[in-house]
């Protein structure tokens, strides 16, 4: 083995899926919510016995983009130990949130070893420390190793809080050779804690804290620089507390110092993260004073500042300061600030200062992208500016590209070469049959603002047109972008046809059903030349910069490939390790409903019924603005996200924004909203078929549903659709029965995006591009959701009485659900043909199915109808062989056709 393949000493943690920590890697996110001493909702939950519910707040902590999950249960009320072991368990349980690692916190130790008893993977403990002696430290340090953990050690020992430099730095060293010497702990796996206090408190002895900590953090990186660095850095601003701009000044500025001394990760509880460079200067002056200790009236100086700023002052003033600097400085400005007001005069200024228009390009455009790149990637610029950032430099090079088209012309008149652009070329496309682009549309966006020539071939691409298109643009990468699960396999086409081709360019792998153990389990093994999953658009920029690195590519490589090995070596180890019912035994367990005490209502009509123009307006009241946030890596609950400490100032201007372009989009009457839904009665088998019947009363469809097949808990059932529907005996031999049940099923669609999007391309506008999209989908699930509760009070009328807040709807508190083919409960899409013959087809629904069966136009959402109160969303999991061969039957399809739909969900290798 090459010496360049050996494993570097990162720190390596895991869930179901690894996280490892290299030395380019941003601060680490550990999402708090699960923790009851943070979170009143959660500590409700737990101490009401609701831990199925108490998942949810873990499930949205994933869903937002934790890395890492902390789980608290320090409440004197509470039997600790227990809560920890009976929650920890059940999240094992949900691959969804089970996939990050856990940390598991708490100031009990027998708390602690609790939860180590129940976690997989990899875990963090939080924390140990030598307050109580050495033995203890020992002992418990013992432990945590025995069960592979990481450790959070505290700067404390038996003298009490490290609070001066040196007793910080003397704590964690000989913590240090305690824990790597004598227990025998992995330096990588050693994360120190040198206690952040708050500075500028009147108090003279404060003063130096911050100096202190980052002097320590300095020189405890150089004494064991394989340890991390992490603190709560909100403490150093608790002094201002209820003045943000000050606290955001401070906090920037002190991040500013401790990342350049090494610390790894952080929580900024208080103030949100400004760029430290866009500080009010003389706010930036007193807050360096503080942090740095320069004066000795620095306190005072920045207290009495502090009484004279407002934030909402801070809004609303308007600083064009900035326009009387150099041409040079005023492009940086606008490029990271994201502002267009002067871009034609100020692109033009340049052009004439310069001497060739590319020059223009390649220096203080460049330069300024460089520093948005950078501030994006540590973290103290956010998604949604980025992309602001992008149509400022879009703007500004098409002023420029005529200038420079025309100097070509002459080079070639005159013979001479024309000079072309030395970027790295970047090919990104949604696969053949899949027309979801948002976040390849935004990865584009991002890695073309750090200099790469982002070449975007759109949606429904063939492997043949990606692969002839990167051969002959010469590109360096290849990236390809999916939503539905039979994106999957053509990207494992893709792949395939690579290698075949003896292509070189590595391959990103990108899309909301892809995933780390996918690519490398089914994608990686087909091509040798480098495949790589990306989680999001900010990872893109470390991934391609290590593969267009020739000194980083071999070890990135190798360490990916390592990395691939182990998950395709667990995945073949966990295939073994489930405990799965026979099939048969499975559709015995099915859940428990007294069908003879139940009178299935009766809907207002049967047959299909047509919303076409239905009013935006309407619909306007029924959007979930969560996910809206969570598409541009803002990430947090709506509507707190709007006073987060760290986001709340972006997010509320991207909301503004929204809300501006959503009443334009409703004024000018830009998109239309297209309904359909139907109601049939319908009879169950006892199994998992479902017959739907014609006003004559004969069987018209039949449809098929999936059942888990994972052991469960003793009481617990397999769940499936079709147990949510009163069974009679043979169904398909008789007609419908007086009584029986209904069922019901819905497509929505949002029309006319297209010449709008058309526009902000012309207009180099990428930011109310994404947006468009980003509210298009969002009005198609809330018209799904408006639609639904119409069908609940209204044309099924089983629940007339029900009254639900917007919140309560997004949270499902209603009764029956609405599960759409393709997703966990019933991921096989086929069955939406049905469904759409059903509902009338193309002509009816306005929607076009792709051969893929993407939904198209991308906004759109179909489902059924399920109205008994027991009916309730699930993941079917994991199923076995026995079931796929019975369900291919009952579809009378191919057993390798049924298999291709069902990849994701099959225990074994088809």
């Amino acid at each position: 083995m090459p010496a360049n393949t050996t494993i570097k000493p990162y720190l390596r943690l895991s869930g179901l899926e690894p996280l490892v920590i290299r030395p380019e890697t941003n601060f680490v996110n550990v999402g708090e919510r699960t923790n009851v001493t943070g979170s009143k909702k959660f500590a409700r939950l737990i101490r009401e016995n609701k831990y199925e519910e108490a998942l949810s707040v873990a499930r949205q902590q994933v869903e937002s983009g934790a890395q890492v999950l902390d789980v608290n249960m320090d409440d004197a009320l509470l039997d600790g130990v227990k809560a920890m072991t009976t929650f920890l368990n059940l999240l094992q349980s949900e691959p969804d949130i089970a996939r990050i690692p856990i940390m598991i916190d708490s100031s009990k130790f027998e708390i602690i070893e609790a939860g180590l008893k129940c976690v997989q993977g990899k875990c963090i403990v939080n924390s140990i420390s030598m307050k109580e002696g050495i033995d203890k430290f020992i002992r418990e340090a013992n432990i945590c190793k025995l069960y592979g953990a990481s450790v959070v050690v505290m700067a404390f020992d038996e003298n009490g809080q490290a609070d001066t430099l040196q007793r910080r730095v003397d704590i964690c060293e000989r913590a240090y050779k305690i824990l790597t010497e004598e227990v025998g702990y992995d330096p990588q796996d050693i994360i120190f804690d040198p206690n952040i206090f708050a500075v500028a408190t009147g108090i003279e002895e404060h003063n130096n804290y911050a100096v202190d900590f980052i002097e320590a953090t300095r020189i405890i990186k150089q004494k064991m620089p394989l340890a991390k660095i992490s603190g709560g850095v909100s403490n150093i601003s608790f002094s201002f507390r209820g003045n943000e701009p000050v606290r955001e000044a401070m906090h920037a500025v002190f991040l500013y110092h401790t990342i350049k001394a090494g610390m790894d990760m952080g929580i900024v509880n208080a103030g949100q993260l400004i760029v430290y460079d866009e500080i009010e200067p003389q706010l930036r002056e007193l807050c360096e004073d503080v942090i740095q200790n320069r004066r000795e009236d620095a306190t005072d100086r920045l207290i009495q500042f502090a009484e004279t700023v407002k934030a909402k002052d801070k809004s609303e003033v308007k600083n064009e300061a900035w326009r009387s600097n150099s041409v040079e400085e005023r492009l940086k400005h606008a490029l990271i600030n994201g502002i267009t007001d002067y871009i034609d005069q100020d692109t033009e200024e340049a052009r004439q200062k310069y001497p060739k228009p590319l020059d223009v390009i390649e220096g203080p455009l460049m330069n300024g992208m460089n520093v948005v790149g950078d501030l994006f990637g540590s973290g103290k610029m956010f998604l949604p500016q980025v992309v602001k950032s992008a149509r400022v430099m879009k703007k500004s090079v098409a002023i420029l590209t005529p200038y420079i088209e025309e100097e070509k012309e002459k080079l070639r008149n005159s013979g001479a070469a024309a000079a072309t652009s030395g970027a790295a070329k970047i090919l990104l496309a949604t696969v053949k049959g899949d027309v979801h682009d948002i976040g390849k549309n935004i990865v584009g966006v991002v890695l073309g603002c750090n200099g790469y020539d982002i070449i975007d071939l759109g949606v429904m691409v063939p492997a043949d047109k990606i692969l002839e298109t990167a051969q002959k643009e010469k590109v360096d990468i290849i990236g390809l972008s999916g939503l539905i699960t039979p994106s999957l396999d053509e990207m494992v086409h893709v792949a395939h046809e690579m290698k075949r081709r003896n292509m070189n360019q590595p391959l990103l792998i990108g899309g909301a059903t892809t995933s780390r153990m996918h690519t490398a389990v089914k994608i990686a093994p087909q091509y040798e030349n480098g495949v790589v999953h990306v989680l999001d658009a900010s990872r893109s920029v470390t991934v391609a910069g290590s593969l267009l690195s020739n000194e980083q590519k071999p070890d990135f490589l190798a360490n990916i490939g390592k990395e691939y090995q182990k998950l395709r070596d667990d995945f073949g180890s966990k295939k073994t390790a489930k405990q799965f019912l026979p099939f048969e035994q499975a559709q015995q367990n099915r859940v428990a409903i007294d069908w003879n005490s139940y009178t299935p209502p009766t809907p207002q009509f049967t047959g299909t019924r047509i919303f076409d123009n239905y009013n935006l307006n309407e619909l306007k009241d029924y959007i979930d603005w969560g996910p809206f946030f969570i598409a541009w890596e803002l990430h947090g609950k709506f509507p707190a996200i709007l006073q987060d400490e760290k986001v709340g100032k972006e997010a509320t201007k991207l909301f503004e924004d929204a809300n501006a372009l959503l009443n334009k989009i409703i004024d000018e009457k830009w998109l239309t909203a297209r309904g359909v839904i139907g109601f049939w009665p319908a009879s169950g088998d006892g199994k998992d078929s479902i017959f739907l019947y014609d006003e004559s009363g004969k069987v018209n469809t039949r449809l098929e549903s999936l059942r888990q097949q994972l052991k469960k808990a003793e009481g617990q059932p397999n769940f499936s659709l079709a147990d949510f529907v009163k069974p009679v005996a043979e169904p398909a031999k008789g007609k419908n029965e007086e009584g029986s049940d209904y069922m019901g099923a819905f497509a929505v669609t949002i029309q006319g995006i297209e010449p709008h999007i058309k526009k902000f391309i012309e207009n180099h506008d990428d930011y109310n591009k994404i947006m468009l999209q980003v509210l298009a989908d969002r009005l198609a699930e809330a018209f799904a959701e408006l639609l639904h509760e119409r069908v609940r009070k209204e044309f099924w009328g089983y629940a007339k009485e029900e009254h639900f807040s917007n919140e309560e709807l997004i949270k499902e508190s209603y009764s029956g659900i609405r599960p759409a083919p393709g997703y966990p409960a019933c991921p096989d899409h086929t069955e939406k043909y049905k469904l759409f013959h059903l509902l009338g087809g193309e002509q009816a629904t306005g929607i076009t199915l792709t051969e893929s069966l993407a939904m198209y136009p991308a906004s759109s959402i179909c489902g059924w109808y399920f109205a008994h109160p027991q009916s309730q969303y699930f993941g079917l999991g994991k199923i076995q062989k026995d079931q796929v061969v019975d369900y291919a039957n009952r579809k009378n399809m191919p057993l390798e056709e049924v298999e291709r739909w069902l990849r994701p969900v099959l225990e074994y290798d088809a």
